[in-house]
């Protein structure tokens, strides 16, 4: 004769996912939501408090030197002694000085 045995299935499992679950999401959100949107509003901060004599890169990583900040949000950029640049605000990188620490 043949025994089957029927197991309950296990009590409060469902806790423990949801959990595990809750803990994955934050530590995702802390290593690389947070240090993003922080960088992001560092970036603004930046492009908005431009003015000229500033030394910056492009993100095409050209370094020049700002000459104008116009009011159409570009800027004048020289990259060499006489040659100037028009660009896009958004379309500068970092402060120079950061450039070379990195």
């Amino acid at each position: 004769m043949t025994q089957i045995f029927l197991q309950a299935p296990p009590q409060g499992g469902g806790t423990f996912q949801l959990v595990m679950l809750g803990g994955i999401i934050l530590v995702f959100w802390f290593f690389m939501i947070r240090p993003q949107a922080k960088k992001a509003k560092e970036q603004k901060k930046f492009i908005d408090t431009m003015q000229k004599g500033d030394k910056v890169v492009t993100i095409a990583g050209i370094h020049g030197t700002i000459n104008k900040v116009n009011e159409d949000n570009t800027v004048q950029l020289e990259v060499s002694p006489g040659s100037y640049l028009k660009i896009e605000r958004s379309s500068i990188s970092l402060e120079w000085s950061q450039a070379l620490n990195k």
